[in-house]
């Protein structure tokens, strides 16, 4: 039987700077977890950020959750008693949620790390952690799937491939494109870099801010993500430049 999902806020912690969701509500945070203890540790720690909390304790609840609450947000244990979470995010993607996901797990194995990653996720951190690791890992990625930062001009426009770092909206021509928060930070570097070829060292030092112990397929992976997703049927954008980089320009 799933766990109820429970929901609560509470008043930012001195200090920290507050993140507001993208229409100045708080920030909703799903935490999934089997272990209750560790589940309401991350749930007191993100309340404490001023942020709503729901948590789950099955894959099952956590689908449903994810559902129901739109969360800005997912933290996802990889071993649950029904089904891991590699196939929950595979559930909540096919649903059309788009928000990062960092999982936690007891593995420390690069390969494990990759495999989350490689599912869709955006981050990770394994078992034991600190919260404030933990909480310093969101804040990021909420702050690069939301653009914290206002700009003058919030609008990238490479060719007939337009980006608005505001709205998060990438247009290819009139057909809007759905990306996950690092598909979009990726684009945005290209973008950002036009017709400047950009190492696999370089992306991962600025998309994921650490590499992963030399396992820059990584960067292949969501090279490949994008190219689905912005070339696909049309003249390609992004192109591989062998033993260099990737490098994006416009169509000719």
């Amino acid at each position: 039987m799933s766990t109820p999902a429970t929901s609560s806020t509470a008043t930012p912690g001195p200090g920290s700077a507050p993140i507001r969701g993208i229409d100045g509500r708080p920030v909703r945070a799903l935490v999934v977890d089997d272990e209750p203890t560790l589940a309401e540790l991350v749930g007191m720690a993100l309340r404490y950020e001023g942020w709503e909390i729901r948590t789950a304790a099955s894959g099952t609840a956590a689908v449903q959750a994810a559902r129901e609450f739109r969360p800005d947000v997912i933290v996802l244990d990889v071993m649950l008693p029904d089904f891991d979470g590699m196939e929950v995010l595979r559930r909540v993607r096919a649903d059309g949620e788009l928000a990062p996901v960092l999982f936690l797990t007891a593995r420390d194995a690069v390969e494990d790390r990759i495999a989350g990653l490689t599912a869709g996720g955006d981050d990770y951190v394994t078992k034991p952690f600190s919260l404030e690791e933990l909480v310093l890992r969101l804040r990021a990625l909420l702050r690069r799937g939301k653009s914290a930062v206002p700009t003058e001009n919030s609008m990238i426009v490479v060719g007939d491939l337009t980006l608005d770092e505001d709205s998060r909206e990438v247009r290819r021509g009139d057909d809007l494109i759905p990306l996950t928060a690092t598909e979009f930070e990726l684009l945005r570097f290209l973008m950002r870099n036009a017709k400047r070829v950009l190492s696999k060292a370089q992306i991962l030092d600025r998309v994921w801010n650490y590499d992963f112990g030399g396992q820059a397929n990584i960067v292949e992976l969501y090279i490949s993500y994008l190219r689905k997703k912005i070339d696909s049927g049309r003249e390609p954008m992004i192109h591989t430049m062998r033993g260099f980089g990737y490098v994006l320009k416009p169509a000719s």
